[in-house]
């Protein structure tokens, strides 16, 4: 499956992508046989007006098809059933809390390993703990594997201890509160922080003092502070832990430390530091959360503490495979550049 194969604009809490109504479609006429294998699929036209959706929505439906061998492209004739759906051994429920470049990197992984033995449905909760309790409870007996993100203010340990031990993937955030033996693939968000620090400070020597910018709405955020705060102590760093950037205090010799959800701290703090003519990584330094190829070229480049989201889902695919628990911290890296 293809990186465009998920829309920003169409994921819908609550509901299955848009683009999987249309291969449900498909796989219902032909096993219903109002269609045969040989016969041509009606025109992307006809489904406009069958199904209300859009033509870009279609032929992301009709790529899913073709990729899964189910249906054929003709040149200049259309589509045409080429076989009957794929009887796979296992049907996986991924919960996503959003889509972003992580989520994404760890869909294709996972996708990319499970495509011959797996149907993949893809939903969302948007951390919203209504939607998130029933798309769960909806779903409890429609499939073999649960794969799930939390991140969720309330408690979920309830909700998610009514998933078979065996069947239950969380991933992400190691969510406390859960029975049975089950896979988690987590990120140990204090000791990752100490970590990097440690491997940093040579880098943050040259800084007087150490921020860390954590979000109240960050579910994570105490981890995070945990693994600053011990960092700082044992290092007799100064130090300070905000909630928001704030430009009372904003001076040279900061260093900042950002885990917003949209980057925006990251945004604010640069044009903080281009309206005082300070050069980033020389005058202020930063070190943001998750690597993307924008973070690779700001600036010149933005240091990174970064989880490999590959990794986590090519072990949650060799859990599945193997029929085996597995329950590890995933790896964290740092990479410096020139922000710091």
């Amino acid at each position: 499956m293809k990186t465009d194969l998920i829309p920003e604009n169409e994921p819908i809490s609550g509901q299955r992508m848009k683009y999987l109504q249309l291969v449900d479609h498909v796989n219902q006429l032909i096993d219903s046989e109002q269609l045969h294998l040989g016969e041509r699929l009606p025109s992307l036209k006809q489904f406009e007006k069958d199904l209300g959706m859009s033509k870009e929505t279609l032929l992301r439906g009709l790529n899913h098809l073709l990729e899964k061998g189910i249906i054929e492209a003709v040149y200049r004739k259309g589509y045409y059933v080429k076989k009957r759906s794929v009887n796979h051994s296992f049907r996986i429920f991924l919960l996503l809390d959003k889509m972003n470049v992580m989520r994404d990197r760890f869909y294709h992984t996972l996708f990319d390993q499970l495509k011959d033995v797996a149907n993949v449905d893809v939903y969302f909760h948007h951390h919203n703990f209504k939607v998130f309790n029933d798309l769960i409870t909806e779903n409890l007996n429609n499939y073999t594997h649960f794969v799930i993100v939390t991140y969720l203010k309330e408690d979920s340990s309830e909700v998610l201890n009514r998933i078979p031990a065996q069947k239950r993937i969380v991933i992400d955030y190691h969510q406390s509160g859960l029975e049975g033996n089950y896979t988690a693939v987590y990120q140990d968000f204090e000791n990752d922080i100490y970590d990097a620090l440690s491997e940093l400070k040579k880098s943050l020597s040259k800084y007087q003092k150490l921020i860390l910018i954590a979000p109240n709405e960050a579910t994570h955020a105490r981890h995070v502070a945990d693994g600053f705060l011990r960092f700082c102590m044992e290092h007799n760093v100064d130090y300070a832990i905000q909630h928001q950037v704030e430009e009372n205090g904003f001076k040279k010799g900061n260093a900042y430390i950002t885990f917003s959800r949209y980057d925006t701290d990251d945004v604010m703090l640069i044009k903080m530091a281009r309206a005082s003519k300070f050069k980033l990584g020389e005058d202020i330094g930063l070190i943001s959360y998750n690597d993307s190829a924008v973070k690779e070229i700001l600036e010149d480049g933005i240091t990174v503490i970064s989880t490999d989201f590959e990794a986590m889902g090519a072990t949650v695919s060799k859990a599945i495979k193997s029929k085996e628990q597995i329950v590890m911290r995933n790896p964290t890296h740092v990479i410096l550049r020139k922000s710091l």
